[in-house]
């Protein structure tokens, strides 16, 4: 009976594993067509650094905002197919037009957002006095907190002055916030070369420290498998998204957009959980004859605390200078191939309070709480126990990349299995990563 059961257990895993190859690759296939946020990023990055030019000191503005800001943020808006720029986008970049031909072409389709479509019939207007352009910059001043900067190229694009279009409150806070967003990802950067540079000498030093015994959960390669091309990818991305997200649907049928979007994320992911989880509970039930360790199958080792956020802080400044190296190589030999998580536009655009709290616990909490125990809590240890340490990285790590679909994001992910994997068994528990 053993015998048959164990054959029955392999036919599946192959079938659970071609099916897999399938959807992976169809998955990554149609990451070339999900639009990237990389455009929208940037274009973020512009505008703060717009806002921010008029109040940062000449020393700083080279570094931070380059030689013209105003052609930088122009030159971002470009990049979006004009067929794909919000209301909001198609309004600057038709502020910073060198003509009104130009405003025209760009212009061409009505506003449809009633906020801020009266914006389009001011900047197609020819101003020939100052009466009239003070006319113009009283219906534009009810932009000025609401959304500064577009208030700010409406207002020159018309021929407003500089006293007359810069809130310089408003530029000394984005020059805090451009200085601030700019100064830490160097000082991340900066330590965690240190840190590496640090590493390399106790390696060469001999002096490192002995890393722990992998507690290995006793289960075949064949189990995992069953595990991650079943439970993971089968049953979790593939068919419990079919049910949650039918059922958000219908319960929450009402609900602003992006709450309801936000949840339908949530109810997949929480649904994408259940099979794998559950498949693994029947796995370890199978093992309780054998003498499970007393820090449990899976070690998350929260205790002692301190330790635990020392190592994930550490491991976090170390892993970091690999993943941007790794996405700056992409981005220049490449390109940006698209395909980024859908969850970062809806991050990056949704202003709803309740869809952003969502999200957020979906993305920082569930997200890394479920993708960690699968694969460096419970891949990781199998495969370092059956093909070492060297060959289980690599393979989880992969596995890890490859389970995002996302092509752009295939190298970074990597690098970052990579870095999860090493922390894992350096710190020999799972709670760091």
């Amino acid at each position: 009976m053993s015998n048959i059961t164990s054959r029955l257990k392999v036919v599946i895993a192959i079938l659970s594993l071609l099916l897999t190859f399938f959807v992976w690759q169809r998955g990554l296939e149609e990451s070339f067509d999900r639009p990237s946020v990389a455009p929208t990023l940037l274009v973020n990055q512009r505008e703060i650094a717009l806002l921010a030019d008029a109040a940062l000191p000449n020393s700083l503005k080279d570094v931070l905002v380059g030689s013209d800001s105003a052609l930088s943020l122009k030159e971002a808006l470009s990049e979006i197919p004009i067929d794909l720029m919000e209301d909001r986008q198609k309004l600057l970049l038709a502020s910073l037009a060198n003509s009104i031909d130009d405003r025209k072409e760009i212009l061409e389709q009505p506003i449809e957002n009633k906020k801020i479509s009266f914006i389009q019939e001011i900047l197609l207007k020819n101003f020939s006095n100052n009466e009239t352009i003070s006319f113009a910059l009283k219906e534009l001043k009810q932009l000025s907190l609401e959304d500064p900067l577009l208030y700010q190229l409406s207002c020159f694009a018309i021929g407003g002055s500089q006293s007359q279009c810069i809130d310089f409150d408003i530029s000394q806070s984005m020059a805090i916030r451009l200085i601030t967003s700019q100064l830490i990802p160097s000082c991340v950067i900066f330590l965690g070369i240190f840190l590496i540079i640090r590493q390399i000498w106790l390696f060469y030093k001999k002096v490192n420290k002995p890393w722990p015994d992998v507690s290995a959960i006793p289960l075949s390669l064949v189990d995992m498998v069953l595990l991650i091309a079943g439970g993971f990818v089968l049953l979790g991305e593939v068919l419990s998204p079919l049910f949650s997200l039918a059922i958000i649907e219908n319960l929450f049928y009402g609900l602003p957009l992006a709450l309801k979007e936000s949840l339908k994320v949530f109810a997949g992911y929480l649904g994408m959980t259940i099979p794998p989880v559950f498949i693994f509970r029947r796995q370890i039930n199978n093992l309780q004859e054998k003498l499970m360790p007393a820090t449990g199958w899976i070690h998350w080792g929260f205790r002692p605390i301190n330790k635990a956020f020392s190592d994930a802080f550490q491991g976090w400044l170390i892993i970091t200078p690999f993943v941007f190296l790794t996405s700056l190589i992409m981005n220049l030999f490449i390109g940006d191939p698209g395909g980024s998580n859908p969850l970062l536009e809806m991050v990056l655009s949704s202003k709803d309070v309740g869809a952003l709290v969502i999200i957020f616990l979906t993305t920082s909490l569930m997200a890394p709480l479920f993708e960690e125990f699968l694969f460096r809590g419970v891949l990781l240890p199998v495969l370092v126990n059956k093909q070492g340490r060297v060959l289980g990285v690599l393979l989880s790590a992969f596995v890890f990349a490859l389970a995002h679909l996302s092509v752009g994001e295939l190298a970074p992910l990597f690098v970052l299995g990579l870095g999860l994997g090493l922390l894992r068994l350096s710190s020999g528990r799972l709670f760091p990563c």
